[in-house]
């Protein structure tokens, strides 16, 4: 049975029967994530292939007062691609090509729907001078999606998330105009966001609430002769991220990360690791270098060895490092951290279906102590403490994310996860840590946090872009 027979009929008549969907299963399908976040089924599904779809259902969306939430790949974490209140899902999956690849300029054009494992493909083909940042994502993630929602990468250290990529976006807007943002405003060389009022940021982080943004201006940079990917082991949370921040300070790394002792485990095969011995390493610490030349690589080695000597001769405890190739020999699993992107399959196939995190960006002078609470709070709640961390732009902030897998289908166990996300939330919101791609119950959190300016301008902005109220309503919600 058809919900809304005059919208159903309005989007065939404007895109044809094979576009819109109103098959019971597929409306189910686009009523949730992997998250505890509860969903709400759309009233129609729409696929768009091009730009002009786009402005049809943006038309008929605003005559008939309903929401659009985009949808690309079905990853997003947090409820941010799940409708509040029924709607039209606008799923971009079918607008998948990369535009433009300009090996001078060191930039691409895309379209919502490429892939990081579409990027990596196309550029190892055609381009193989030149390197992409992958995050720790399936391949089949949005790198629209992740740049909009400044998700993180493997070059985050150096050139910072993805939002500082971004050269510039085309967008459609709630009343049908269409704008373009960045050096495309101006020219077909679309290198670059400055020296232009910078009017992506009315797209960045807003979560789909501001407009549809149908084409992205992206960086690449030069894919170096050298690579390493190295790990060493820490047995003390202080110990190791002074370590961390030391390394980040030498600026001698692409990317520098802090893996908890769960997740070295599930690398390591073991299903949801619950124990760790006494003995064992505390956290896992990779370490992504590259150079063009073979002197600079070994050096930055040395400097690494020396710097852990002079730890050890304070009594700090740290293994020598290793390279990846050690490590896939004893698991082929650690394979995925070799070449991004990559599917952790231990996150994504853990049998109860459910993945949620409370990932936050925040000051590194609170980055051990947040490290402490939230891995005290997990275990507290029955969790292993599975906590992923890294500097970012150059030590200029960091990245603290508690992850928990567990059981969609046991409603007790996901109350339990609710719980947990609201404890964790509180306590890192506390210490100045800021969520994001932020759940919509994380900005009912925040509200009150916020400096009254911000929030006003927030709302205003969405209101301008917006006066409809039809944009992926319900997220960044601070009224």
């Amino acid at each position: 049975m058809i919900k809304n027979v005059p919208l159903y009929d309005s989007l065939v008549q404007e895109l044809g029967d094979v576009k819109v969907s109103i098959r019971e299963d597929n409306l189910k399908d686009y009523s949730e994530d992997m998250t505890e976040i509860k969903g709400h089924p759309p009233d129609v599904v729409v696929s768009a292939s091009c730009k002009e779809d786009v402005l049809r259902v943006v038309q008929i969306a605003r005559e008939t007062n309903t929401p659009i939430i985009p949808v690309i790949a079905k990853t997003n974490m947090g409820g941010l691609s799940i409708p509040s209140q029924g709607g039209i899902v606008l799923d971009f999956k079918s607008m998948n090509r990369i535009l433009e690849v300009n090996k001078e300029d060191l930039y691409m054009v895309i379209e919502p729907g490429v892939t990081f494992g579409d990027v990596k493909e196309y550029l190892d083909s055609y381009h193989p001078s030149l390197r992409f940042a992958y995050p720790l994502s399936p391949p089949y993630t949005s790198v629209l999606a992740n740049c909009l929602l400044d998700g993180l990468n493997n070059l985050s250290l150096r050139y910072g998330p993805m939002g500082d990529w971004m050269n510039g976006v085309e967008a459609v807007l709630a009343n049908g105009d269409v704008i373009k943002t960045g050096s495309g405003a101006f020219s077909p060389n679309w290198c670059s966001n400055s020296p232009l009022p910078d009017l992506s940021g009315l797209f960045l982080n807003f979560h789909g609430t501001t407009g549809i943004v149908t084409k992205l201006s992206i960086r690449l940079s030069p894919k170096l002769k050298y690579r390493k990917k190295l790990f060493v082991l820490g047995y003390d949370v202080d110990d190791t991220y002074s370590l961390i921040k030391r390394l980040t300070r030498d600026n001698l790394f692409d990317d520098i990360g802090g893996l908890s002792w769960p997740l070295g485990k599930m690398l390591f095969g073991v299903k949801y690791p619950v124990y760790k011995d006494p003995e064992e390493p505390l956290i896992l610490v990779f370490l992504d270098l590259s150079s063009s030349y073979e002197k600079e690589m070994s050096l930055k080695i040395d400097i690494l060895n020396d710097v852990l000597k002079e730890y050890r001769k304070k009594g700090a405890h740290f293994e020598d490092p290793f390279d990846i190739d050690v490590l896939m020999k004893i698991n082929p699993e650690f394979s995925k951290f070799a070449d991004l992107p990559a599917t952790l399959d231990f996150l994504l196939d853990h049998g109860g279906g459910g993945v949620t995190w409370v990932g936050t960006y925040g000051p590194m002078s609170q980055w051990e102590k947040g490290i402490k609470i939230g891995m005290n709070i997990l275990e507290e709640m029955g969790f292993p403490p599975v906590m992923v961390s890294r500097p970012m732009s150059g030590g200029h902030f960091c990245v603290l994310r508690f992850i928990v897998l567990f059981n969609k289908q046991d409603p007790q166990e996901v109350e339990r996860v609710r719980e947990l996300n609201l404890k964790l939330c509180n306590a890192v919101l506390d210490l100045g840590f800021i969520p994001y791609k932020t759940p919509p119950w994380v900005i009912d959190l925040m509200k009150d946090r916020l400096d009254p300016g911000f929030r006003k301008w927030v709302k205003e902005i969405q209101s301008l872009l917006d006066p409809y109220g039809i944009m992926n309503p319900g997220k960044w919600d601070v009224s």
